[in-house]
């Protein structure tokens, strides 16, 4: 930027603050309840939290009990009281008198809700009507949003169809009582523009957007939205295409683009699509959208922001392991965005802008720009939300002249969470309106570069320090795959292309590093098409595991003793190969066990994580300990390993368990003889393969795929096996526990067994839940790998002021979820693993008519799934459920959620514990006092708070149950590897002649 701009910028802000000069937006004035909750809010972080925690579950609060509970528990101090803030102003929301806990309570939730009606423009059409008249005659445009709940169903989606429907008949109605902005003759905001505009968020229309499959996203939203437009051009208006969080982006942009594109559409050019500046890649974005434009001749709009998830990427990219894809520092963001608006500028004669901010220095830089390249004042305009800096909007239109104001629109409850969004936005360190307004920031350096703010911000930030090198580093989960980009999704139907090339072949055992035949075979198929063999399996009987487990004896003379840093080795070098060739692992579950996508490559990437802090924990634990500080003797502590660990690992994670398992063993020093399911012994060959390839010596780790009711008890009894680790269900394991607890009259030691057990796992719905994040995560909690997984939620338990609305919107959503083959992405839930597992299911289905009220009984509709071929059991939601039904105790393993009304959160606890099973719980409640409940009252292993009951991550989520779910150590925790080995003290007399050595104070040796 020349420094003639950069002056005449800076030039127009002293302008801009001086016509303003003395006004503060009504959100942060001082004399108003708001204005004074605000101010202490950004001088006391804690507060902060807490008072917009109690602002987003406020709608929820449905009784004076209720409410008084949650004012206490957010807000009271240890004297009792709540902050005398929160009083400021109860006389004007009606609350006079004594002031008792519960009239503070009442009093200041009306102040709360007069806050929300500040950032809506009406919760219906006379309220709007009234509030739209007002803003037009003071010079003001308007664009309408209608907020909502989030679309779980596909019947939410059609709901807001007809609501978007009617508010356009209501806009062409009130329309009729405006007169054009400006100096118009033909009817139109300053000559150019429609008098009525609404802004839509595409994912509303459609309760399946997901990014794994953009096309039938895009497909699904058009259909719903082309009406819309259509009434948008009918009544003369127009519609803009809100940008959500960044999984939708791409499929966004298409959107838009057919909607331009659109034959019956192509010569309406009043429809514009949003462009977060944020986001680092999109001045490339629009770049290319101003090439299509061009290509198809067609003018656009587009509508800059700077962004509204930026806590939501940054977090989420954070957890997933993804580089962040959002500026991380504001000033950056400030500097993109008038990047972004220049090249747009630039373009006028195609695209016409929308500047949305309330940065006095964006603004100034979008109108000097402007005018240094000569562009026509009807080829962009400015825009600001509504109940928000009031004196930059005044200030705009006295200087701009074309304002147009963000109105949202509808029902305060889900107005709520927009309501939160503004307040976070208006009281961050970063927000210009705070800075300007509240802090007094000078005026010089709230006009100064983004630029040179931001270069300043990176200079003074310290930088990393590197991992020394011969060093692990810290241990970091494996990124999960992102379907927002398209190389994912283009990887995946690649990888099962090359798989299905292989398929068929026959897969040897593997004993003392050879490949070993057998005359017995198994075929292993795809679930979704029966007809198609994955793999034919040779299968092993006594001799065999004779032959694996002497060869493991072997090996462990050696193994044993060889350091554990060379262990460690062997586990990296496996863990780099899994990388390699993730997507080929990861499709090999698709076919041969239904995984869908996003399921399959989370197996994988857990593999990879057991591999690498299982490395990071041997080195960890492999140091020899002093314990103890008496003089004159050394005590160090260490581990030993076992000797020969049989592993015996279940299908539903055929790859991560079995990792898991396998590794924690070897690492350690024990010798392995494996017996993966016969379910997914093509997916376990593939350990074969890794181990081979990075030289794992013979005898080390040994593949004995075979019938359980043939080599099981041989091998779990057998007296040269010193440990089984063991994944699967009740029954198995307890048939494990026993046979291993009877020493054979060789055997010299007592077998150890790691088991991890099944699961009755439940979600508790709190009467203050916020239901649209409880619906979504039941749902994937219940339906994701067809309900087949050991932490699955089989039960949700729900209080009975929310049960009515949360089971419809469940069924809804139940009904609403594509069924068919796991390789195509497009469906959410595919085949079972099998027809005995298919029998099973059906076996429930009509155990839940007899128990209960069937609400849901559906199998795939879609062509694509073969109902003859495929294994494809009925997704089941059923309620009327109490905890004396066979269905609320028994695990199923399957599609069958059961659905049951508690009376309240003491009954939920108490039915959620009425199983034998300790597994994994979920608990949906924003309440302080029921959210204290749950490390002490709930009987689970993992206990899930806000958030769906699987998916659990190695080291951050260590996995593991009790009561019938386990015994043994949590997998992927810190105390998992020691169950492996045994611990050993050596005591060393130091003492000679009266002389002892002086004594380092390390405790490691």
């Amino acid at each position: 930027m020349s420094s003639d701009l950069e002056q005449r910028i800076v030039d127009r802000g002293k302008m801009f603050f001086e016509a303003i000069g003395g006004e503060t937006p009504s959100v942060f004035n001082r004399s108003w309840w708001t204005g004074k909750v605000l101010d202490w809010s950004m001088k006391d972080e804690d507060f902060k939290v807490q008072l917009f925690r109690f602002v987003d579950v406020l709608p929820c609060l449905y009784t004076p009990e209720s409410l008084s509970e949650h004012m206490a528990d957010y807000f009271q101090s240890s004297s009792g009281d709540v902050p005398a803030v929160m009083k400021f102003g109860l006389k004007s929301a009606g609350v006079v008198g004594k002031l008792s806990n519960g009239l503070v309570a009442k009093g200041i939730s009306k102040n709360i809700e007069r806050m929300g009606r500040q950032f809506i423009i009406g919760q219906n059409a006379k309220e709007a009507l009234k509030n739209l008249i007002k803003l037009r005659k003071e010079g003001f445009a308007f664009v309408i949003n209608i907020l909502g709940e989030a679309t779980v169903s596909e019947s939410e989606a059609e709901w807001q169809l007809r609501e978007h429907m009617q508010l356009l008949d209501d806009l062409n109605e009130m329309q009729k009582k405006f007169s054009p902005l400006g100096k118009s003759s033909n009817g139109l905001d300053w000559g150019t523009e429609p008098m009525v505009s609404i802004a839509v968020k595409p994912t509303a229309f459609f309760s399946q957007a997901r990014a794994r499959d953009p096309e039938g996203a895009v497909e699904g939203m058009f259909q719903r939205l082309a009406p819309i437009y259509r009434k948008v051009i009918e009544i003369g208006g127009s519609m803009c295409i809100d940008m959500e969080a960044l999984d939708h982006k791409e499929m966004t942009i298409e959107l838009f683009k057919r909607l331009r594109s659109y034959e019956e559409f192509r010569d309406y050019k009043h429809l514009s699509l949003v462009f977060q500046c944020y986001l680092r890649e999109t001045l490339d974005d629009i770049k290319d959208m101003v090439s299509w434009a061009r290509k198809s001749e067609l003018p656009i709009e587009l509508r800059l922001v700077k962004g509204a998830y930026w806590d939501q990427e940054t977090v989420q990219a954070r957890q997933q392991g993804w580089d962040i894809p959002t500026y991380t520092i504001k000033a950056d963001t400030d500097a993109a965005y008038e990047r972004n608006a220049r090249y747009v500028l630039e373009n006028h004669d195609i695209v016409r802008l929308s500047c949305a901010s309330h940065n006095i220095r964006t603004i100034s830089a979008i109108m000097e720009t402007a005018h240094q390249l000569n562009v026509p004042e009807e080829r962009y305009e400015f825009q600001v939300l509504y109940g928000m800096g009031e004196p930059v909007r005044r200030g705009l239109k006295a200087v701009a002249g074309r304002v147009r104001l963000y109105c949202p629109y509808g029902d305060l409850i889900p107005g709520m969470a927009y309501l939160v969004r503004r307040l976070l936005e208006n009281t961050s360190n970063d927000s210009f309106l705070r800075q300007g307004f509240v802090d007094g920031e000078a005026v010089e350096e709230l006009l100064r570069s983004p630029i040179k703010k931001a270069d300043e911000e990176r200079e003074a930030k310290p930088a990393e320090k590197p991992v020394p090198l011969g060093e692990l580093g810290p241990f970091r989960n494996e990124p999960m795959i992102d379907f927002a980009k398209p190389e994912g999704r283009k990887e995946f139907p690649e990888a099962i292309a090359r798989i299905r090339k292989d398929l068929g072949k026959t897969y040897p055992l593997f004993i003392n590093g050879k490949d070993v035949s057998t005359s017995e075979m198994l075929d292993s198929y795809n679930p979704s098409n029966d007809k198609e063999v994955i793999g034919k399996i040779c299968q092993a009987g006594k001799e065999e595991v004779d032959q694996a487990v002497q060869a493991a004896r072997k090996a462990f003379k050696v193994w044993g003793r060889t350091p554990y840093e060379e262990r460690v080795g062997y586990l990296q070098k496996a863990a780099a190969k899994m990388r390699e060739r993730i997507f080929d692992l990861a499709s090999l579950q698709v076919l041969e066990i239904g995984k869908q996508w996003d399921q399959a490559y989370a197996d994988v990437t857990e593999a990879i994580d057991f591999l690498e802090y299982y490395s990071r924990e041997m080195l960890r634990l492999g140091k020899p300990r002093r314990m103890g500080r008496a003089p004159g003797e050394m005590n160090c502590a260490t581990y030993r390993p076992k000797g020969v660990a049989a592993v015996i690992a279940p299908w539903n994670f055929p790859l991560a368990i079995s990792t898991g398992m396998v590794s924690a063993s070897l690492v350690t020093g024990n010798c392995v003889v494996y017996k993966p399911s016969r379910l997914s012994s093509v997916v376990g060959h593939g350990l074969v393969d890794i181990f081979r390839e990075v030289g794992l010596p013979e005898g080390v780790f040994n593949y004995v795929p075979g019938p359980s009711s043939v080599m099981g008890d041989h091998l779990v009894g057998h007296p040269d096996v010193n440990l089984i680790a063991f994944t699967g269900s009740m029954g198995v394991g307890q048939r494990i526990i026993e046979v291993a607890s009877k020493p054979r009259p060789d055997q010299h030691f007592c077998k150890k067994v790691v088991a991890e057990m099944g699961g009755k796992n439940a979600c508790i719905v709190d009467d203050d839940a916020e239901l649209d994040e409880a619906l979504h995560h039941v749902i994937y909690s219940a339906f994701a790998f067809q309900g087949q997984k050991c932490s699955a939620c089989s039960r949700v338990i729900v209080l009975d002021s929310v049960y009515d609305k949360f089971v419809e919107r469940l069924v809804e959503a139940a009904r609403s979820m594509p069924l068919g083959p796991s390789e195509k992405p497009e469906f959410s839930m595919g085949p079972v693993i099998d027809r005995e597992a298919q029998k099973k299911v059906q076996h429930w289905a009509e155990v839940a008519e007899k128990e209960g009220n069937v609400l849901v009984n559906r199998l795939p509709e879609s062509k694509d799934a073969d109902l003859e071929a495929g294994c494809y059991a009925p997704l089941v939601v059923v309620d009327g459920i109490t905890p004396d039904k066979s269905i609320a105790q028994e695990e199923i393993f399957g599609p069958v959620l059961s659905v049951m009304r508690a009376k309240d959160f003491d009954q939920a606890i108490e039915w959620l514990n009425s199983t034998r099973f300790a597994l994994t719980a979920g608990v949906f409640s924003r309440s302080p006092r029921h959210l204290e409940r749950v490390n002490t009252d709930i009987e689970a292993g993992n206990i899930y708070v806000n958030r769906n009951c699987t998916g659990a991550l190695v080291e951050r989520q260590p996995f593991g149950g009790f009561k019938m779910s386990g015994i043994g150590a949590k997998a992927g925790g810190p105390d998992y590897l020691i169950q492996f080995m045994d611990p050993q003290i050596v005591t060393e007399n130091t003492v000679r002649r009266g002389f002892t050595p002086i004594e380092a104070d390390d405790d490691w040796i």
